[in-house]
């Protein structure tokens, strides 16, 4: 038959539980912190925070690039405006907003 007597003294004994209860009372706080309303909520915000400004940043990175593209045609290397672009334009916009003023003014007629 196995010797299952403990080496340790009662003093090493009772000292090993008050360390185990000190260890289990820490880990029952973090988990009573961990469920709380409170912190299952700002977790939940947190989450939808992070993935608006991920969702923002990828959308400010998709109008940058599509502004950019926008301007390299109306635009050269060097900053100048190309006439033979940006003329036919605003003509397109003059004649838009003429219509526009015309369809409006007789509609109040």
């Amino acid at each position: 038959m196995a010797d299952t007597a403990d080496p340790r003294t009662p003093a090493q004994i009772e000292a090993d539980i008050r360390r185990r209860r000190a260890v289990l009372a820490e880990t029952l706080d973090e988990i009573g912190v961990r469920v709380h309303p409170k912190t299952i909520v700002g977790d939940a915000k947190a989450r939808v925070v992070s993935n608006v400004d991920h969702t923002l940043g990828r959308a400010y990175v998709r109008v940058n690039g599509v502004v950019s593209e926008v301007k390299a045609q109306f635009v050269d290397e060097e900053g100048s405006p190309r006439l033979e672009r940006v003329v036919p334009v605003a003509v397109l916009v003059v004649g838009i907003v003429g219509l526009l003023a015309l369809g409006s003014r007789r509609r109040r007629r």
